[in-house]
């Protein structure tokens, strides 16, 4: 079965930081580009990062301004986001997907609350 795992999701307060991670099967991993995309009420479904299949190049939503790093381990099929530095606008569904197949693969997404 094709599938992407998100874990790591949580409340935290702002100023902190979290790490997310995606697990992935059913595909060879280390083929296929992978993307972080958030879902935040009132804006839609945004991209906050993409990494490259070997971990070589990576990108970023314009709003993430140097707060996180997106990363991979091709051994552990896993990729991270790893957030800094978090505002309460941060809040929101994060997913992960894979570039496998014609439309890709969806997590199906945790939950990430930034509050005091």
């Amino acid at each position: 079965q094709v599938q992407v795992v998100e874990s790591g999701g949580g409340l935290v307060q702002p100023g902190g930081s979290l790490r997310l991670s995606c697990t992935a099967s059913g595909f060879i991993f280390s083929s296929y580009s992978m993307k972080w995309f958030r879902q935040v009420p009132g804006k839609g479904r945004e991209m906050v990062a993409g990494i490259s299949s070997g971990g070589e190049r990576a990108n970023y939503g314009d709003f993430v301004k140097g707060r996180f790093v997106i990363s991979r381990d091709n051994i552990r099929n896993t990729v991270y986001l790893q957030m800094n530095s978090l505002t309460l606008e941060d809040t929101a569904v994060y997913y992960c997907w894979a570039a496998y197949g014609a439309l890709g693969c969806w997590g199906q997404g945790t939950q990430v609350i930034v509050s005091s």
